[in-house]
């Protein structure tokens, strides 16, 4: 593990978990990276006891984070009447929380994008005169027209534009699918948005398409969740503000270098949740290819890695790969590496030894087969095939329950009744009301980390 830090940003570490025994011909190398991030005076936006305010926290300072908040304002929002009411109610939540000093604007969204809040391109800085202001302004909202996520997504894009800050980010709630506008060009907005901010996606009631809200998320390394009843909102949103304002420091990226030879399989985040990134890859140099990991505060997130060295003989051994947390210099000069772990690739006679699973390998490979089944399994129930999606369903159990993944566990035992967990002996239910059903796929991917 290597350790590297500045004053400003919080501290990164690596720490790298393999079996780097191969048997003789053997060519597979997979590791977990758990990298980790403290300090830095990501607190929520509270201030560290006994610190000095921060600077965007002071009159006459830049902010050092900017938040759109994208507000569905379609037709389908009058029904029932509350959710549009517990809608501006979040909202209005969310900007509660919003710290002295950070730009923020409010967008209502329907098959256009409105501007709400402050107006005329610009975003506001957070003090009590402009949160008051904003909830004014969200007290005229009024539901009506249609759905054309694209066009919120590349205004708040345009407002984000005007703050130069560090983490600029979104939160975008919906009730309903996509209906006015083309997949494509749903599509074509989120390849735009892709590194320029990240973006939290909701959404309320059971009228929407789990697909759509999800890959949303997953473009923007965002998070995706239900809210089933709209009385939950405010609490969710006031959440999801916290945990924007906890951010301190955007675009790291994940960097591998791999010597002559060895190919990259996957990286993929296996923690909190399951995060595929093998194809957001960008050259980097000589056989160094950059990931995105998106923004951090306080916290710990884990990835798996698997690559293909060349065969060697018995005793031989091998850098597989070099794992650097890297941050981009203003003005593109040379990056900064915030921390590095390495990979290694040692091939023995010793069949105990090089036949040996590390155990968070094989725990977060369950925890992605786990993610993968449940998708399959409701895929096959909504196609009428009862048969694969209880054999998919089943083996969801079995691997939630030899992991201790209790929630999703907990989600599963909604869909089918559990006979034998060991086994995945599981019944399909006769009836499964939709909020249960898209609890359980919005939240297939939440992932928990290996058992002490």
């Amino acid at each position: 593990m290597a350790n590297f830090s500045k004053s400003n940003v919080p501290r990164f570490s690596v720490d790298v978990y393999q079996n780097e025994y191969l048997p003789e011909g053997g060519r597979e190398v997979n590791a977990i990276v758990t990298v980790t991030s403290t300090g830095g005076g990501t607190t929520g936006g509270v201030p560290l006891a006994g610190a000095s305010p921060t600077p965007s926290a002071l009159p006459g300072h830049s902010p050092n984070a900017a938040v759109v908040i994208m507000v569905d304002c379609s037709g389908s929002m009058d029904y029932p009447p509350t959710k549009m009411r517990n809608a501006r109610d979040a909202t209005a939540a969310a900007v509660d929380t919003l710290r002295d000093g950070v730009a923020f604007a409010i967008v209502g969204g329907t098959h256009v994008a409105k501007e709400v809040f402050p107006g005329d391109g610009r975003l506001a800085i957070a003090d009590s005169r402009t949160r008051a202001q904003a909830k004014e302004a969200l007290r005229r909202l009024s539901a009506g027209g249609g759905t054309a996520i694209g066009t919120w997504l590349r205004l708040a894009d345009r407002l984000l534009a005007t703050a130069d800050v560090p983490i600029r980010h979104g939160i975008l709630l919906t009730d309903g699918r996509n209906e006015h506008e083309a997949p494509e060009d749903l599509k074509a907005a989120l390849d735009s948005c892709a590194g320029r901010f990240t973006c939290d996606a909701r959404g309320v009631g059971t009228d929407w398409e789990v697909k759509e809200v999800t890959a949303i998320a997953s473009a923007l390394l965002g998070t995706a969740d239900i809210v089933a009843d709209p009385a939950g909102l405010a609490a969710d949103f006031t959440s999801m503000m916290e945990n924007a304002m906890g951010k301190e420091i955007a675009d790291v990226a994940l960097r591998m270098w791999t010597p002559v030879g060895v190919e990259i399989a996957f990286v993929k985040q296996v923690a909190p949740t399951v995060e595929e990134l093998t194809g957001r890859r960008t050259e980097a140099g000589p056989r160094a290819g950059d990931y995105p990991t998106g923004s951090w505060g306080d916290e710990s997130r884990d990835y798996h890695l698997c690559v293909r060295v060349p065969e060697a003989g018995i005793g031989q051994e091998m850098l597989a790969a070099r794992v650097s947390l890297i941050l981009p210099a203003p003005g593109g000069g040379a990056p900064e590496v915030l921390s590095q772990g390495l990979v290694r690739a040692v091939w023995t006679d010793d069949m105990a030894a090089s036949t040996s699973i590390n155990p968070q390998v094989a725990h977060y490979t369950g925890q992605a087969e786990l993610a993968q089944v449940i998708q399959q399994g409701l895929d096959a129930r909504k196609s009428g095939d009862l048969d694969g999606a209880t054999a998919k369903l089943g083996r969801a159990v079995q691997l939630a329950a030899s992991s201790g993944n209790a929630d999703t566990a907990k989600l599963l035992s909604k869909v089918v009744d559990v006979v034998d967990a060991a086994t995945g002996t599981v019944r399909l239910k006769a009836k499964v009301a939709d909020a249960d059903e898209m609890t359980l796929e919005t939240r297939s991917t939440k992932t928990v980390r290996v058992k002490k």
